[in-house]
């Protein structure tokens, strides 16, 4: 369903995770849920699990489906300690409606 979980991190450096978004109702803050593959430590079967971040998306440009990077930051509400770095990928459904909200904004000015 959602894509792996990329940890990157080096000394000094904050943790950037790569995730699906799920929600973007709430305004300015995204739910990302982040899936990662673990082997069990006693039977060596591997196991899914996933996790939902909130992250603060600022320009509110994510849309539910989209797959996007994450990093770690400061406190900024009760639940939120990440904020959104960039986009990785578009989902069908976003772009198409992304291509219909500029076409709805190209429109009236041309007619002008």
């Amino acid at each position: 369903m959602a894509e792996e979980t990329k940890t990157e991190k080096t000394p000094g450096q904050r943790k950037v995770l790569v995730g699906l978004v799920v929600s973007t109702k709430m305004a300015k803050t995204i739910v990302v849920e982040v899936n990662r593959q673990k082997a069990h430590p006693l039977y060596r079967r591997v196991v899914k699990r996933s996790k939902k971040f909130y992250a603060h998306d600022e320009e509110q440009t994510a849309r539910t489906g989209d797959s996007v990077r994450i990093e770690e930051t400061r406190p900024l509400s009760r639940l939120k300690r990440w904020t959104l770095k960039e986009i990785v990928k578009r989902s069908a459904l976003a772009a198409a409606a992304l291509a219909a909200e500029t076409a709805a904004i190209e429109t009236p000015e041309q007619a002008s």
